[in-house]
Order: structure tokens, then sequence, then C-alpha cells
């Protein structure tokens, strides 16, 4: 029983964890690396914890004694990250009991802590199944493809089998990122358990596809129904889908969110989470209320910004009223403001409970699906510079891929994020481990000497590029640093090809790199062996086009997995657009991790062909992995 309470401890600090770090550059408004004790107080109230005067104050008397006096009144942000992982981890300790109730494979915790009400069962697993759960019916009840799959019941019990068949998770994706799987390379019917892990493997890499960081998950996890992983999962591409319209090429009205004092540049390199903060508490002055939200965790836990919020961005023949405010009991209270959030269809993510908690999680959810739907925002007739930073097709599949490996922080804007040199020190580690000297790497920055630090970064960045034998010709460490966009993406690019070919290589095993020419060859082989005529002069060949080359490609490496009846012949320009999506999601559905887009076999951009038909050859070097695992799956049980 011990083992699941320390389990569970772990996960909801390391949940924690993750959120703090996505929160702590906002927190350090000046970008000088530290905080101010005498800020202290409101940066602790920030990440959620709400301190008594006389608490802060004796921890800043504690650190205070124990500086030195070159960082005298100061925190780095470092020590603050240990502070708060410190209280966290006490806050935990005293939450979670030793009273273990079963329910279902979940394990809910009785427990108590300063955002939680007394007697109440507390686990966030619980709270995502239920939240995740509604979500799906809500969204997802209407497709006939799911009519054997919902409803999910309304404690969410079945969710985990849902998602078995690969089905319910291609349709999230979708919803999510409309047309990112083809509905044509899903299985619907006849399913046996191959057919199901087909799917379940079109889910995961497609979800990797879209940003999704999915290491350590496979199919035989999610036929498992394994909670955190398929909560984990499932939270992730929920979220990408809630923030792809925090921007300004969905909502234009963002651009009336900047300070005078900034530009839009500035709102790029924001979190979404940030955004968000800065739009509630747009709304929140112009209703007149003082109040201001810094946080999704204590300062909602009394409603009394959400009403405000919700009265504000509604219509006024919508009938939302703050009659929440007169209820004095908190949870009831919740549920009347929820009510009004109903009125505007967007009573999603939140029981009053998780207002109650300050569920981190379900509340960012929430606010994002009320942003998404009623922005509340003024246009503006015209907005200078939009042409010039709106992400490009290009620029969003490599910050797709970037976040798929797992880098911290989040990318959320490619030019502000690599400016410090640390997403592109975690890329080089995981192209060739050990290349990173860390000791050489300036991971927190100091007041003083910060602009020449993040330099620093992107020198050595450029010197480990030049020992991978990358051409940067005219590309130096002050270019990253200013984030120019022509030599950032080349760099990027660069990275992005390397990775590729390392998989390759370490597959091959034969000591050797492999090289473009060694694919293209590969490609013409398997396909003459397989009895096909299509064949590959380079990946400049305007033959790629119709998308046939590709589709001929995976019916080689897995025969009999193309419905050719599927395949258009005509050449016409959307013909080809639904051959090479038909591709994309196929090549995904036989585990090829496949970051590039329909368009770029259309357009024959010939750096996304490159990786589109490497990705495929990786595939060739482990030819049974599926039965190898499966086998490997069966004897462990």
């Amino acid at each position: 029983m011990a083992d699941i309470i320390n389990i569970d401890q772990h996960e909801t600090i390391e949940e924690f964890k993750q959120n703090l770090e996505e929160l702590l550059p906002d927190l350090d408004a000046n970008k000088d690396g530290f905080i101010d004790l005498h800020e202290l107080k409101d940066a602790l109230n920030q990440v959620g914890f709400k301190l008594a005067g006389y608490q802060v104050r004796e921890m800043i008397d504690e650190f205070k004694n124990k500086q030195r006096t070159a960082h005298q009144g100061k925190l780095n942000l470092e020590e603050f990250e240990t502070l708060c992982l410190d209280l966290k981890s006490k806050d935990v300790a005293s939450t979670f009991k030793t009273v273990v109730s079963k329910k279902e494979n979940l394990e809910t915790l009785g427990g108590m802590s300063s955002i939680s009400s007394e007697g109440t069962t507390h686990s966030v697993r619980l709270e995502e199944q239920l939240a995740f759960s509604d979500w799906i019916n809500s969204n997802l009840g209407h497709d006939k493809d799911l009519q054997h799959l919902l409803p999910i019941d309304a404690e969410g019990k079945r969710l985990y089998q849902s998602i078995k068949d690969g089905i319910l998770l291609c349709k999230i994706i979708n919803h999510s990122c409309p047309d990112t799987i083809d509905e044509r390379a899903i299985n619907k019917k006849n399913l046996t358990v191959y057919r199901e892990f087909e799917n379940l493997t079109l889910a995961l890499v497609s979800s990797q596809a879209i940003g999704c960081n999915i290491v350590n998950i496979d199919a035989h996890d999610l036929t498992k129904g394994k909670p955190h992983l398929v909560l984990g999962l499932l939270w992730q591409i929920i979220r990408i889908g809630l923030f792809s319209h925090i921007t300004l090429d969905s909502c234009p009205g963002l651009a009336g969110l900047l300070f005078d004092n900034e530009r839009l540049e500035d709102l790029m390199k924001m979190s979404p989470e940030a955004i968000l903060l800065r739009w509630v508490n747009h709304h929140l002055e112009r209703a007149g209320i003082s109040r201001r939200c810094t946080n999704f965790q204590s300062d909602i836990v009394d409603s009394e910004i959400y009403s405000h919020l919700l009265k504000q961005i509604a219509g006024n023949d919508a009938d939302v009223n703050l009659d929440a405010l007169r209820e004095s009991d908190l949870q009831q209270r919740a549920e009347i403001m929820l009510q009004q959030a109903a009125k505007l269809n967007c009573r999603s993510f939140l029981t009053s409970q998780d207002v109650v908690n300050g569920v981190y999680k379900l509340n960012l959810a929430f606010v994002a699906n009320l942003f998404n739907n009623h922005p509340g925002l003024d246009k503006p007739e015209q907005i200078e510079g939009l042409e010039s930073i709106e992400e490009t097709r290009e620029e969003k599949t490599y910050r797709n891929w970037m976040n798929s490996m797992g880098v911290a922080p989040h990318v959320n804007w490619l030019y502000s994020d690599l400016a410090d040199g640390l997403v592109i020190f975690q890329l080089f580690d995981v192209i060739k481990p050990g290349i990173v000297n860390w000791n050489r790497v300036h991971k927190r920055f100091t007041p003083l000497r910060k602009f020449m630090e993040k330099l620093e970064n992107c020198n050595y960045a450029v010197d480990l590029g030049k020992q991978l034998k990358f051409s940067l010709v005219g590309i130096a460490g002050q270019d990253l640093n200013d984030g120019n966009a022509t030599l950032t993406l080349a760099l990027i690019w660069q990275l992005m090809r390397a990775y590729t070919l390392s998989i390759l290589s370490r597959l091959a095993n034969t000591g050797n790199p492999i090289i473009e020419k060694e694919i293209v060859q590969w490609v013409n082989t398997r396909l003459s062996d397989a009895g096909k005529q299509s064949q590959l002069r380079n990946f400049n060949d305007p033959a790629i086009a119709d998308g046939k080359i590709v589709i001929d490609l995976i019916d080689s490496i897995k025969e009999g997995s193309i419905n050719y009846e599927l395949v258009r012949t005509s050449g016409t320009q959307e013909d080809n657009l639904a051959n090479a999506k038909y591709a994309i999601s196929m090549a995904r559905k036989i585990g090829a991790r496949v970051y590039a887009l329909p368009e770029d076999i259309t357009e024959v951009k010939p750096k996304m062909v490159m990786t589109v038909f490497a990705c495929m050859m990786a595939l060739d070097y482990v030819p049974n992995m599926d039965s190898v695992d499966q086998n490997n799956h069966n004897n462990s049980n």
C-alpha cells in the first residue's frame, strides 16, 4: 500500500514540477534570472502557494542569513524552483493519507491540503479521467464510427477500454488537429487484435507528429490501459488542440492585449498560459474589477475571478449573472458559477471540486476553452507586421518535431525559444549523446552577464554543429541569439536531418553514416523487389508529387497494406493531395515516424521528402519489431 502512495506522490510532484518549469520564465519579469525577495510572496502566489505574510517573512530571513553578498536580496530561479518543490513535497505528504480506497484500476486517495476541502477524495488521475471522458462525450458523441464506444459512463470507468481499438484516439487527434489522420487509414471494421494495434500505432505516431512527447509509451501500454500513460497522452493531445487557437492568426484581437511598450513579437514569445492570464486580467479590467489573476490554482478557488470573467465575455442575451458570489460555501459557489458557464456552452473539464481544489490542468483547459469560444476581443482594423511573424508550415513542422523530443521548456515560438541555446543543446544530445559538454553551458543567467552568457551558449551551439559537419557558412552564434529566421531555420533543418540519419545509422549498425544517396538506392531496390513500376531519381523528382511512389513503397514494406482502390490517378492537384494525405497516414500506420505534411509531397519539398523516405527505411532495419514486441509482451504476461 505504501508503494502505491509513493507512486502517486511522485507523479503529483513530477506534474507540479513540469507546470512550474512552464511558469518560471513568466515569473522572471525582467529576465535577469532572479526573483527579488520582496517579490517572493507574489511569486509563490503565482505558482499556487497562498502563504501567510509571517511564513514568507520567515523564509526571507532564512535566505538572508544563508546568502552570499553577491546575491543579497535575491533568489535565482534554481533556488526558487527548489523552494517550491520543497513546499509542494510537504503539501503532498500531508495530503496523501494511508487510507487508500480502490476504484477500478485507479487509486483514489483521501486527503486534505491548503487548497482542498477536508474529507474529499483526492486523485488527480480520477479528476482527469472524469474530465476527459466528459469532453470526449461532448465533442465526439455524434460520430457514427464511435457509436460502439460512446458515451463513456459518467465516472469514466470505461475510458481505458474505449481507447483500446485505436479508433477513438485517432478521432481525438483529428478533433484537436483537423486532417492529421486520413480517415481512410483507420481500421474501422473486422477488428482483430492486430488491426487494433495498427490503429494505436497510427494514433501514437500521429500524436508525435503534432508535437506530443510519446517517449516510453507504446501501443502495448495503451492496450493494457495504463491510466497515467493514457491520461498523460490524452492531456497532451487535448492541450495542443486548445492552445492551437491562441494565436494571432486565429484571433487577431490578441493584439489588443499588448501593453503600450510591447510589439507583436513580444506576444509571440509568451506561452499560451501567460497569454490566457493576460486575457483574463484584460476582461477583469474592462469589468471594473481591481482583482487580478496570477495563476490557475489558488487564485481561482473562490470562483470570484471566474464569475466576473463569465459575466464580462457573455453577450447581453446570455443571462449570465453574478449569483455565485452571494454563496459563502466555496463548493456551492463553484457549482453556481459553472452553471453560468453552461449558459455559454462552456461547462467543460471542471467540476465544482476541481475549482475548489485548484487542479491546474483542468482549470487551464477550462479557461482555454472559454477563450476559444468567447474571446470577447475587438478585432483591430489593421495589424502592422502580422504577415512577417505568422508561423509558416515549415516552422510548425520543426516546432512539433522539437516538442516531440521532450525538450524543456516547451517551444512556442522558434526564434525566441531557441535564442539562449538551451533547446538546441538538448537536441544535439539526442542526436549524439555525450557531444554536449554541459559544464560549458549556461543553464541559468545572471543579471549583469545574461546577454553575454546567452551569446556564449549560441556560439557553442554553432561549434557543436561544426563538429557534426553541418554546413554553417555565414551562421554565427549572434544570428541564433538575434532570432535571424533564415539562419535559425538552416540550423534547425540540419539538426532534424542529422537526427533522422542518426537513427538510420544506429539501426543499420554498419559503422558508417547513412547518406541520402543510399536512401534513394534503398527505395528503388525495395520497389523493384516488390514488382512495383515506380522508381525514384532523387528527392526533387517531380514524380513524387502524386504520392504514388510513397504509396508503392509502403505496400512494398508491408505487402497488402495499401487499398489501391483509394489511390487516385487523374494527376490533378486535388487528387494528388488526397493521395499524399493517404500516404502520410499509411506511413505512420506501419510505424514510420513521419513529421512531413501532405503538401510537402505534392509540392516536392526535397528536405521533408527525404525525411519521409528515411523514416520508412528505418523500418526496414526492424522488420519484425512488432512481432518481437508482441512475443516479449506475451512472455511477460
